[in-house]
This record gives structure tokens, C-alpha cells and sequence, in this order.
């Protein structure tokens, strides 16, 4: 079996007008974390969750692949080419995750399959 995409991230410079933007035109329900941060639902079964955020430099889409071990991708990864972007993140009983760049500079991201 491959990999499933899990997660998506929206950040922007600007994710309360964000936010509202998705919200309103796809019908999104949107927890509000913070004034970062909010967790997507789209209120259907198909598809996956993600979250709407502020971003930390430039505005990116990131989607996630669920992996069982984050590190051991990273490794894989870097050996290919790719470069590791956020090493292996965990918050406490929420993810664990990580970023890296493709040979091409794209951002995706892993996160532990639970």
C-alpha cells in the first residue's frame, strides 16, 4: 500500500481573510485555534481535513503524507535529493510531523500515522 495524502495547510500573510474566503465559498466549517491558526472540515466524508494559517515567510499550499516513521522518510528523502525542511516536530497528543523540498523546491509534508 502507498502512502495516503492526510492533511492539507493553506498559510498566507493574511489567514483571517483566508479563512473567511474558504469558508464562505466552499461552505467550510472552520475551528479557530488562535489568530493563526484554524482546523478545516469540510463536512463531507470524502476528502481530508486541514488547516488554515499564518505563514512564516512566503504563502505556500502544503499538503501531508501519512508515513509510519517520519525520520526514516527523511532520511530516504534527503539521500534522493530532497532536502529536509522542518526536521521530525511533535506536539504532545496532537502530531507528529515534518516538512521537506523536493528536488524541484517543492514543500510537502509527512505526519505519523497513528
Amino acid at each position: 500500500m502507498g502512502a495516503p495524502v492526510t492533511w492539507f495547510e493553506i498559510n498566507t500573510s493574511d489567514s483571517a481573510a483566508a479563512r473567511k474566503f474558504y469558508a464562505e465559498l466552499f461552505g467550510w466549517e472552520l475551528q479557530v485555534l488562535d489568530d493563526t491558526y484554524a482546523l478545516v472540515s469540510t463536512g463531507e466524508d470524502a476528502g481530508i481535513g486541514g488547516g488554515i494559517g499564518q505563514a512564516q515567510g512566503p504563502n505556500q499550499v502544503t499538503f501531508y503524507i501519512e508515513v509510519d516513521d517520519p525520520q526514516a522518510y527523511l532520511d530516504r528523502i534527503n539521500g534522493a535529493g530532497g532536502k529536509t525542511i522542518v526536521p521530525v516536530t511533535e506536539v504532545p497528543d496532537v502530531v507528529t510531523f515534518a516538512q521537506f523540498a523536493d528536488p524541484q523546491g517543492n514543500v510537502v509534508g509527512l505526519v505519523k500515522a497513528r
